[in-house]
């Protein structure tokens, strides 16, 4: 017989971090690797959207990326060491990095705010950046310094917004729309 989807263990509210630990549905460290996951989900609709295939096959080493960071973040703490995790590597972020570069050579400079929008594939790019800011938010939250100012989830999920919005003016480029820039209304 197939294994069933449907365990029916969280039907009282509570589910169990990497390692057993129960703990409510709402405990922040779900909220954070859910967030996570929701994001993943909206990287997967971006890949979908360009039809650049080197784009394509990049979100999809950055979703891959965002499993790791999910598996580590629905780990009980207190258990991680005993358990294999995969690791985030500092290559990750210095990836990221020569990306953002390299697509911001083909740029126009920004010289303004931009309002996301002006095709459907750059505001998709743009709606994963804020659930990427939003991840940022709650991981920072969940971990605080406990686990270093260095970590490297910070970083990572820090420098991938930064790519996402660097990618949503790379694919706005390559498709020819033209940046919304923002004109603050001052009477």
């Amino acid at each position: 017989m197939a294994m069933r989807i449907y365990t029916k263990t969280g039907d009282k509210g509570t589910t169990s971090l990497i390692g057993g630990t129960k703990v409510l549905k709402s405990h922040e460290r779900i909220e954070a690797y859910g967030t996570v996951d929701e994001l993943n989900s909206h990287i997967g609709l971006c890949r979908d959207l360009i039809t650049d295939a080197a784009i394509q096959e990049e979100l999809r080493e950055i979703q891959d990326r965002l499993f790791t960071i999910g598996s580590a973040l629905a780990c009980d703490p207190e258990k991680e060491s005993q358990l294999k995790i995969p690791d985030l590597k500092e290559q990750d972020i210095l990836h990221l990095e020569k990306r953002m570069d390299a697509m911001d050579e083909t740029l126009e400079p920004l010289q303004a705010f931009i309002l996301p929008g002006g095709h459907p594939t750059v505001s998709t790019i743009h709606i994963a950046r804020c659930v990427c800011r939003r991840s940022e938010r709650l991981i920072v939250h969940l971990l605080g310094n406990a686990e270093g100012s260095e970590n490297l989830i910070f970083k990572y999920i820090n420098r991938l917004s930064d790519y996402l919005f660097v990618l949503a003016r790379f694919v706005g480029h390559q498709l020819q729309v033209d940046e919304i820039k923002w004109r603050p209304r001052v009477d």
